[in-house]
């Protein structure tokens, strides 16, 4: 007697592509972790020391909890090597021997991402990658950005928001007097704007949060680079808020101005800027709604 199965042609063709070899994936990311370990170890020590990248922490955390959000999907397609995948894997090792050879973290760290994602072509193919392509476009921001770049980028910030801080305070009737990123105030405080106050580190853990906001809390997939573009001057004159306040607390008592309240002023700026991006999501969906009923009127 036939049995049946009530299962259509698609699924039973689906069921025979689904066995993935799990066994050969752990064991190549293994591999691939012990021989990367030293690069990757000196790169968490660094989440832990520069408050900067604090955020790396969360950046593998999350690419792989959506990654394995997405493991139906991966285990109804067909595993199919990309064997070009090994050159894209010999690129990466290379660029992290001459990494290693010219001391150069940034190309060692990058090499990394670039070995995992031949390892991936070798492993399931092109199908694959483009099914975990947001989970990888995520970890890059993990890496801390090369010195030469975080130099032209942070020393801009600086004077900008000191600039935006004696403006404000001169309409405010505050004296100050700026000298590049140092504002000397009237109770003969000088405040200097730091690296570390530039706004660069707002920036970077906004444009990561951006996206996992985006992803996690609206579908339409333009709206994650649309809200990743918005960060840029919401972490800017976040920062700048920053500098003014902090500022303003100098003058009515300077020990606002260091240690403790002013870790804790820079944290409420970043909740700050946070609900500023939700504010930036809901404007958008409400131009984009908007837009969508006009035209379906019209």
């Amino acid at each position: 007697m036939a049995t049946v199965t009530g299962q259509l042609p698609e699924q039973e063709s689906a069921d025979r592509s689904r066995p993935v070899p799990w066994v050969a994936v752990g064991w190549f990311l293994a591999l691939l972790v012990a021989a990367y370990f030293p690069i990757l170890k000196h790169l968490v020590i660094q989440w832990a020391l520069d408050a900067d990248v604090g955020h790396g922490f969360f950046v593998p955390l999350v690419a792989g909890y959506i990654a394995w959000q997405r493991r139906a999907d991966l285990l109804a397609m067909e595993w199919k090597p990309a064997w070009w995948g090994v050159g894209v894997m010999a690129w990466g090792m290379l660029q992290g021997y001459i990494g290693t050879l010219g001391a150069e973290l940034f190309l060692q760290r990058t090499s990394f991402l670039i070995t995992l994602l031949g390892l991936l072509l070798v492993m399931g193919g092109t199908p694959v990658v483009r099914k975990l392509a947001f989970p990888l476009l995520l970890l890059p921001f993990m890496i801390p950005i090369p010195a030469v770049v975080y130099n032209q980028i942070t020393f801009p910030l600086q004077l900008f928001a000191s600039s935006v801080a004696e403006t404000v305070l001169d309409w405010l009737n505050h004296p100050v007097f700026r000298d590049g990123n140092v504002l000397e105030l009237a109770n003969d405080q000088k405040l200097d704007v730091a690296e570390a106050c530039s706004g660069i580190r707002s920036l970077l853990s906004l444009s990561f949060l951006s996206l996992v906001y985006g992803y996690a809390f609206d579908r339409k997939v333009w709206m994650r680079w649309a809200l990743l573009a918005g960060v840029v001057p919401i972490a800017i004159l976040a920062n700048a808020g920053r500098v003014t306040i902090t500022a303003l607390l100098a003058e009515w008592n300077p020990d606002l101005a260091h240690g403790f309240f002013h870790s804790l002023e820079g944290w409420v700026i970043f909740l700050i800027a946070g609900v500023m991006l939700v504010g930036l999501h809901l404007v958008i969906n409400r131009i984009y709604k908007w837009k969508f009923e006009r035209k379906a009127a019209a």
